[in-house]
């Protein structure tokens, strides 16, 4: 299973002196590590620490029966107004690791698997178990390009999040086919669209929310290669004007990158932005981990819109 949080990428907060345990203080953000030029109406976001003599919510006694082991779960924050159940995590971060399971099945004899992953804050904690539902056929014949179920639960083994990918092309050869993704949460409850937009050179997106309006775009590189170095896909104002986050494959060694298909992911979003749009966002990571890092090594990946 893979541990690693990437420590260069993203900083260690400071703790009050009284600090006893790997947990969360209610109330206080864990910050980005740089400011980003949020959209009209939104304030930026700087490193800050947490102030002394704050409090800190309880244990986490329940897991998931999905996962075993691992990092500890974060502690579950008071569910904020008109919340979607699950997914008052999100009000308390701004940023989420997403880490790829490596399977030895997979890894050994090259037999494509059901993809798992393990969604972390930047302390390391646990706070959400995403798992690909698909069979078997679907997987080895359409491989990345596949239609998919992704379910995501959350340390009471609820199902908080579901991701469901329908079949598309997968070149821009065919703009009238383009990929999308619905994000729904709770399950069978649409709360956001990300739909991928017709361009020459670039990867782009659009992120909707549930009534289909469009919030957000996602602009990545021309070149998308994981070479020794991250690739970034920059979250934009609807006019580019301004970044608002950012969804970052990053670079996890050569021996990891050339003999299996297991990718790290970091995404950076405003802290107060409507937890819909995190969970939309979340998506949108899943789906650009299918199109462009799901092969193993170099081979059959996609380097651009056009392959």
């Amino acid at each position: 299973m893979e541990q690693s949080n990437k420590a260069a990428e993203f900083p260690k907060p400071t703790h009050p002196s009284n600090y006893a345990g790997n947990q969360v203080p209610y109330g206080y953000p864990q910050y980005a590590p740089q400011t980003f030029q949020n959209a009209p109406g939104q304030p930026n976001y700087a490193l800050q620490g947490y102030p002394a003599g704050a409090s800190y919510g309880p244990l986490v006694q329940n897991q998931p029966s999905g996962p075993s082991g691992g990092a500890a779960w974060m502690p579950a924050p008071p569910p904020p107004l008109n919340c979607p159940p699950g997914l008052e995590y999100l009000t308390q971060i701004d940023q989420i690791l997403i880490h790829q399971q490596i399977e030895l099945l997979e890894a050994l004899i090259g037999f494509e698997t059901n993809n798992k992953y393990e969604l972390k804050n930047s302390l390391g904690q646990r706070v959400y178990f995403a798992a690909e539902e698909n069979d078997c056929c679907t997987r080895n014949c359409c491989g990345p390009s596949r239609p998919f179920t992704i379910k995501i639960v959350d340390n009471m083994g609820q199902e908080v999040i579901t991701l469901q990918r329908p079949l598309r092309c997968s070149s821009c050869c065919f703009p009238c086919c383009l990929q999308e993704l619905e994000v729904q949460a709770p399950p069978g409850t649409p709360v956001g669209y990300i739909k991928q937009n017709w361009h020459p050179c670039l990867p782009k997106f659009t992120v909707q929310n549930e009534a289909k309006m469009d919030i957000f775009k996602i602009i990545g590189p021309c070149v998308v290669c994981s070479c020794c170095q991250d690739v970034n896909f920059e979250v934009k104002s609807m006019d580019e004007s301004s970044v608002v986050g950012r969804i970052s494959k990053q670079w996890t060694g050569f021996v990891k990158e050339a003999f299996t298909d297991a990718d790290n992911f970091g995404i950076q979003f405003p802290l107060d932005l409507d937890v819909k749009m995190k969970a939309v966002m979340i998506g949108a990571c899943f789906l650009i981990d299918f199109m462009f890092f799901e092969h193993t090594g170099d081979k059959g990946q996609r380097a651009g819109v056009w392959q």
